[in-house]
């Protein structure tokens, strides 16, 4: 899975700067630049939008608070579908990531991690190894 996504960016996305990796803790797809830095994540399917949501939230969020930057957007492409979506980190996203960090940090702090339970989607998931064998 993780291969083919390589693959569909490179045919889809051949004139821009790809795999942009910062500080070993952000990997962004493809970055352009303008009035505003834009991030970009392609993804195969938008069945998980919320889960590309949340990651490119994140992403604009440390580029923000850890690197300065103020005016930076995302967007999430699926070439597959043509479809394009646009991410903005509000107020109020922001308040949801910082309730999740709480929570992961909550998790890591567990003597045990939960035991992870299965979706229908978990067999397709490139992380499936590390949660269920």
């Amino acid at each position: 899975m993780v291969a083919l996504g390589k693959i569909l960016q490179e045919i889809s996305y051949g004139d821009v700067k790809k795999d942009v990796i910062i500080d070993s803790k952000v990997a962004i797809d493809f970055i352009k630049k303008g009035d505003k830095l834009i991030l970009h994540e392609v993804k195969k399917s938008s069945k998980l939008e919320k889960a590309h949501v949340m990651q490119l939230l994140y992403y604009i969020y440390y580029l923000k608070k850890e690197k300065g930057i103020k005016e930076v957007e995302g967007r999430i492409n699926y070439p597959r579908q043509r479809k394009v979506v646009k991410v903005k980190l509000s107020k109020e996203k922001e308040a949801e990531l910082l309730r999740i960090f709480e929570k992961i940090k909550e998790i890591i702090s567990l003597e045990k991690p939960p035991k992870p339970k299965y979706k229908r989607y978990c067999r397709k998931c490139s992380y499936f190894e590390f949660c269920f064998c």
